[in-house]
């Protein structure tokens, strides 16, 4: 297994028609989240990314959507996304579309997002599935320098690893758009073959276990001996 953490050498796309079939993947994505969207709250989104910048979140309650990346448009704030100028537990939901793909640091990313959510904050990421006609794609030396065979694509198993460090309770996870070629992802096969879908979709929260006891909740836990009623004492005589 590589490395997380390794240099970055590709560039991230700035849009997602920069890519090939990149316009299907976003409107599959935005198909998969859009029900998600609607149990959103709160006062702040972060769209942390270009890519995840261009993912319509109209259904999304949360009024005040910030896009933050290094360049690239439509961008409000202009930051390093492993150096995040929010305070802790300020944000109520982040997104990272394909963010993790073109990030050096992984990692850090996902600790960045964990130290700006509130708790019970969202967390939504995609990305690519590595076991699926994408990233067979990658596997051909003189595609891989191409976009997006030039990304970094993890297994859904290893990402749920990171998040499980990180306390968080995965809500959703899937995989769809079997066919990038086509704009439908092939329905059939999505249905019936989903584990071969390029794109993989997480929906998690963040859970904190409280380090303070509840004294309530202590004292009822202890259980009480009952005295007992006209016990006597015996006494044996030598």
């Amino acid at each position: 297994m590589k490395p997380a953490r390794i240099p970055l050498t590709a560039t991230a796309p700035g849009h997602w028609r920069e890519m090939p079939w990149g316009e299907y993947y976003r409107e599959a994505l935005e198909a998969q989240l859009k029900p998600w969207m609607a149990k959103l709250y709160g006062f702040h989104l972060l769209k942390i990314g270009n890519l995840s910048a261009e993912i319509n979140t109209e259904a999304c309650a949360i009024s005040h959507q910030v896009n933050i990346s290094l360049g690239g448009e439509p961008m409000q704030v202009k930051a390093d996304p492993l150096h995040l100028p929010f305070a802790e537990k300020s944000v109520d939901a982040c997104l990272l579309a394909h963010t993790l793909a073109w990030s050096e640091d992984p990692h850090r990313l996902l600790r960045e997002a964990d130290r700006v959510l509130i708790d019970d904050g969202w967390l939504i990421m995609t990305g690519f599935n590595p076991l699926s006609f994408v990233g067979l794609r990658k596997l051909v030396p003189v595609m891989r320098r191409r976009m997006p065979y030039n990304s970094r694509m993890f297994r859904m198993a290893r990402q749920l690893d990171w998040l499980a460090l990180l306390n968080f309770e995965v809500l959703h996870q899937g995989r769809i758009q079997v066919l990038p070629w086509s704009r439908q992802g092939g329905t059939l096969l999505s249905t019936h073959l989903p584990a071969l879908g390029c794109l993989q979709v997480i929906v998690a929260r963040k859970r904190t276990v409280p380090l303070t006891l509840n004294p309530m909740r202590q004292s009822k836990a202890k259980t009480r001996l009952r005295q007992a009623v006209g016990a006597t004492r015996q006494y044996r005589k030598p």
